[in-house]
């Protein structure tokens, strides 16, 4: 059962945010991953949104997602994002 990341993103340094991206897609290959969408925010239809930009990502399963998320790779980027970026992930599966 395919799973899915959601990120939601207020980029804080611009430059290291190129560094973070380049470096979550190089650490997605072995796990067979996509980004489906990276995108910036459009207009709010319902509700409200504190986020400017949104991330999606397939995983063939959720154990391949928790994986790549708790890998030495990925956990090595951590201390970057949290200082290119305000970052929530959560994921889900269909």
């Amino acid at each position: 059962m395919a799973a899915y990341l959601l990120g939601q993103v207020n980029i804080k340094d611009p430059t290291l945010w190129q560094q973070y991206v380049k470096a979550v897609g190089e650490s997605l290959t072995p796990y067979k991953a996509k980004v489906l969408l990276r995108g910036q925010w459009h207009k709010q239809l319902v509700g409200s949104s504190q986020f400017e930009q949104s991330v999606v990502i397939e995983f063939g399963s959720g154990e391949q997602l928790e994986s790549w998320f708790h890998s030495p790779t990925y956990q090595s980027l951590v201390p970057l994002r949290d200082k290119a970026a305000e970052v929530h992930i959560s994921s889900y599966s269909n």
